[in-house]
Formats: structure tokens, sequence, C-alpha cells
């Protein structure tokens, strides 16, 4: 596994293994390099790519999720034959590979623009990379009232199955107290388990993910009623302000329940962001576990050995000496991001070299 990368190569001996383990042959057949990248991209398939976190399967069809907003996004499809590799996976009908007529980076189209602007909540930790790429200066503007919500300290538990737990219990408290509360998760699949759990507790919920998209300014609209409880897959950036019943300002406000860190420290602002908006009272808190994906930032190998910890832990408390660990997933985050950082600049600089030289040579920097 290719950290830098973030993505399944063969090494040596893989490469020997694929060359002497009887390939197709003939006029049709693919090279041998060709032959390497179609195997590489069933394992990316198979080991890294997950069904309902990356994917999910609705009418016989692989339908990519968006991990940043958890929307379903059925008219893409993923290139250079990952595509095909997942279909195979999950044994439904495999379609053929459609061939692009142009290509264009997201940096690039929005530069062809002769004037650009645009509105975020958290922008202005990235200010430096939208002015390098964009050449425009990041403008804070002061809140229309002034932010009261309270962000509680994060929460470290051995394992999920006890962190879950703990989510019930806080659920259980806060709904008696007559507050709402939104329970973001990472992944439908997580949504989906936790939802197992509250209904054993017999904690009245709705579930907000890529399978219930249709209702989701409903569900969202009401989500601020006294006692609501929603479960959600990255709440991040979603069109419909979360505005709390009286009674619910009156006992504290929404409270916001976030299950994992994010790659990102702008999703999980914009997540804790969802409560307290408009100077109304609210609190966030987050709570994470050793088996964690995030965790995977600072490599596969110590990845497995906290999941191994967490595992002989079993049902122990969050809390205590599993603190300790706090710097691990703030670590985790700041390479995470450092990397993606380093992968669009990367971009950046390739695709303008590319057009520069299909411009010399006569030819259209987009459709060639």
């Amino acid at each position: 596994f290719n950290v830098t990368k973030q993505k399944l190569e063969l090494t040596d001996a893989g490469r020997q293994m694929a060359r002497y383990s009887n390939p197709p042959s003939g006029e049709h057949a693919d090279a041998m390099d060709k032959l390497h990248e179609a195997i590489e991209q069933a394992l990316q398939a198979h080991y890294r790519f997950r069904r309902d976190q990356h994917y999910m399967i609705e009418k016989g069809k692989v339908v990519i999720i968006d991990e940043g907003t958890g929307r379903r996004m059925p008219d893409r499809h993923w290139s250079e034959g990952l595509h095909q590799a997942v279909e195979a996976k999950e044994r439904v009908e495999i379609n053929k590979q459609a061939d692009h007529a142009a290509k264009i980076t997201f940096q690039s189209f929005f530069r062809l623009y002769t004037h650009l602007a645009g509105m975020s909540g958290t922008a202005v930790q990235n200010r430096w990379e939208i002015y390098r790429v964009y050449k425009l200066w990041v403008v804070q503007v002061p809140t229309n009232r002034p932010v009261i919500r309270r962000q509680l300290p994060d929460m470290i538990f051995p394992n999920e199955d006890s962190k879950f737990d703990a989510v019930v219990g806080q659920v259980k408290d806060l709904k008696a107290a007559g507050r709402s509360v939104l329970i973001g998760t990472r992944t439908v699949d997580k949504s989906e388990k936790l939802s197992e759990k509250l209904s054993l507790a017999g904690i009245e919920h709705r579930v907000l993910n890529a399978r219930q998209h249709e209702n989701e300014a409903n569900i969202v609209a009401d989500a601020g009623q006294v006692g609501r409880v929603t479960i959600a897959t990255n709440m991040a950036g979603r069109g419909t302000d979360i505005k709390p019943a009286p009674g619910v300002v009156a006992a504290g406000g929404l409270h916001v329940i976030g299950t994992e860190r994010h790659e990102a420290i702008r999703i999980d602002r914009q997540l804790a962001g969802r409560a307290g908006r408009q100077g109304d009272p609210g609190s966030a808190q987050f709570l994470m576990s050793l088996d964690d994906e995030l965790l995977e930032g600072l490599g596969p190998w110590r990845k497995k050995r906290f999941e191994e910890m967490g595992r002989r832990a079993g049902t122990q408390a969050g809390g205590g000496g599993w603190q300790r660990y706090l710097g691990l997933f703030q670590r985790a985050q700041v390479s995470v991001e450092a990397r993606h950082l380093k992968n669009r600049i990367d971009l950046l600089v390739h695709e303008r070299q590319r057009q520069e030289i299909l411009k010399d040579i006569g030819a259209d920097p987009y459709v060639d």
C-alpha cells in the first residue's frame, strides 16, 4: 500500500506472479503493464472500497457516494476500469467503460470564468490555497449575532461498540432534558448500525443518508423539535437550516454529536456548526475510537495495532486512560490534510505543464 498515493500497488513479487500465472494472450490481449493496472484496480476495489461508504447498490447498479456530502452521485463513474472492478466485486452487471470527449480539472474549469467569487463558512483556514489557485483573497465577515455554541472536549473510546453505547447513553440524557440531537456519521453503514442500537434502546429517531435522500429537507427542518433525534451522514453543507423549537432553546439548544473526525477539519467544523446558529444556544462534541478510519493517516500497520488494542479492551468505557490517545487523531488529521493539499498542488502544476505543452504543439488543452 502506497501511503503517499493512497493506492494499492503490486510489489515486484506480485508483478512476477502476474507474468507467470498464465495471463490472457492473443492479438486482443492487453500488454503486461495494462494487466498490472487491471490487477491493481481489482485490489483497490476489493480491499480499499467499502460498500455503503464509497458506493451503494441501487437497482442492480453501483452508485458512487460523495464522501464529502453523503449524497448519491448516480451520473458519475470511476475511470480506468475501477468502476467495472467494483461491479465485478458486487456481482452486478458490468457496464462497458465510457470514453471521454474532453477532460479538465476543477481548478482549471473555475479559472476560465472572468469573474469568480464564493461564500463559505470555513474558507478562512484554506485562504492561502485559494489565493495560490485562484488569486482571490478570503475576507472574513463577522457573524450576524455572537456565536454562543459550546464546543465540548473530544472523547476517546477503545472501539466502535463502546463509542456507540456512549452515544446512546448521551442521547437518552439529552432527550430527557428536552433537547434535540443531531448525530453525524461518516458512512451509510455506520448510520444504520447506530440506528439499530438506538432502536434496541427504544429511542425514536430518524435517519438521513444516501438511501433516504428524498426526505432530506423535511428531516432536517424537523430536526430541531423537542426530543427529536436525527442521524445523518456528513451533514456538512446541506442547504436547510435546523431551527430549534422554543422549548429546545430554553433547554440549551441543539446538541451535535460527531461519531468520527473526518479527513478534513473543515467538514468537522461544518458539522459542529449546525448547532448554535444565529445566536441560538447549542453544543457540539466529537466521540472517537481507536478503530476509526482516520488513524490510517498514521500508517496501515499502526492502525492495525490500535485496532487490536481496542478489541482487547472489550466493552471498557471511554475517557480516563484512553484520552491520552487524543494527540494521535490530531496528528493523523494534520497528516492526511497535508497529503491532500500536496496532491491538489501537484495536480495543479501537472495540469499547467500539460496545457503549455499542448498549446506549444497547437493542440487543444482540453480535448486532446
